[in-house]
């Protein structure tokens, strides 16, 4: 199929001059052929990219071949994010955003407008495929042409993980080759070769090769406004921060978790992967890591949370994590906790946080354990420069010194 494109140019001073002084043969019309040779494409693929450089014919590919408009999103700036996603029920609407990657609690409540350029485009790849049928090509042009380039690998694992397990198709122009082994599409066509390339298999995902360093309480400063729950951070939690590619990707906090009958328990109190690398799967490796390493000391790790991008990543992880509690009845645990506000304000008890009471989280929560295997190393093996007490600058890896770059 040829595609030919053509528009009538309009005569003034500066298109005579162009075409006066470029001998342009044809002054009154421009043309241009575009080679579309697709139609040799699986039926059943689920994703194809139009790959070329800027003026490639990729755009107008995926307009005129496939015969509908490029799709885009709409967001309204006065509303939080996930709002904006009202075709869906609210826990649909957080697993949507969870499986492109954007798994930040804190982000789903801030309007679009105030988003990183990262989380926005993010959001733009959940409402469009979020709202597609199984039964429409799903169009995207420009992908990942304005984020960083580490970026667009996790966005785009996090992309084919949902089309294929959704069983959508997509179909996406771009100019970057880098992401290829990311998306692992199922045909490839470049324009200017007008070549179609069919895959015959899927291929496995790049090795994600992590750092991790101990770090200062500082460095939680960086993490803190991604973070679920609070901004808070015990002062008494012994802190990790993992790098990717040589970039601050996840925190991770860990403290003792005394107990009457569980010996050399802790719980991971804290764990942020930034919104612009998740989507790797970083988190649930960095947790199978921590659990084995402190496994291997003969300590149990423990994690709670509230997440529900966790929860999906924790039921697929079964071998390493069990669960071991789940709270899922809220309003059950909201009419508990205001029968203990009734009876202290009865006076019939004294609710003193001194003595460790407290009111039950009223959300839905779980509870798990590492059961996987044992680490070759103990978890103190990770140390930091102690002299290192200045504030965080953004260049974490000049204050740290890495002892296991291997895990």
């Amino acid at each position: 199929m040829k595609i030919e494109l053509s528009n009538k140019i309009v005569k003034d001073r500066y298109t005579q001059y162009v075409c006066e002084s470029f001998d342009i043969q044809n002054s009154e019309e421009s043309k241009i052929t575009i080679e579309a040779n697709l139609n040799s494409i699986p039926k059943d693929f689920n994703i194809g990219v139009v790959y070329g450089g800027s003026g490639s014919g990729k755009t107008s590919i995926l307009k005129h071949y496939f015969k509908k408009p490029i799709d885009e999103s709409y967001f309204d700036n006065d509303k939080a994010l996930i709002s904006n996603f009202d075709w869906l029920d609210p826990d649909g609407a957080t697993q949507l955003l969870s499986s492109m990657g954007l798994s930040s609690v804190p982000t789903w409540l801030r309007p679009y407008r105030v988003l990183s350029n990262g989380e926005q485009y993010r959001a733009n790849l959940a409402y469009i495929v979020g709202k597609a049928t199984q039964n429409e090509v799903i169009l995207i042009d420009e992908y990942t042409s304005v984020v960083d380039r580490d970026v667009a690998k996790a966005m785009s694992n996090a992309l084919q993980k949902y089309i294929r397990r959704s069983n959508k198709k997509i179909v996406l122009a771009s100019c970057h080759f880098d992401i290829m082994e990311w998306l692992q599409p199922d045909w490839i066509y470049s324009p200017q070769k007008g070549r179609l390339e069919i895959a015959t298999r899927l291929r496995q995902r790049p090795e994600i090769r992590l750092q991790i360093f101990r770090c200062r309480y500082e460095t939680w400063n960086l993490f803190k406004q991604h973070h679920y729950l609070t901004e808070d951070l015990n002062k008494a939690s012994k802190n990790f921060i993992i790098l990717y590619n040589d970039k601050p990707v996840c925190f991770v906090a860990i403290l003792p978790m005394p107990s009457g009958t569980i010996q050399n328990a802790y719980r991971i109190s804290r764990i942020v992967v930034l919104p612009d690398f998740q989507g790797l799967g970083i988190g649930i490796k960095i947790l199978n890591i921590f659990g084995s390493m402190y496994k291997t000391d003969n300590k149990s790790l423990y994690i709670k949370t509230g997440n529900p991008s966790l929860f999906s990543g924790m039921s697929r992880n079964i071998n390493n994590w069990k669960l071991i509690a789940s709270q899922n009845d809220i309003e059950k645990v909201k009419k508990a906790n205001q029968r203990f506000l009734d009876r202290e304000k009865n006076g019939e008890i004294i609710f003193d946080l001194r003595a460790g009471m407290k009111l039950s989280k009223e959300s839905a929560t779980k509870s798990y354990k590492y059961i996987g295997l044992e680490s070759n190393e103990n978890i103190d093996i990770i140390k930091f420069k102690t002299e290192v007490y200045k504030d965080i600058a953004q260049n974490q890896i000049s204050i740290f010194d890495i002892i296991n770059n291997e895990q």
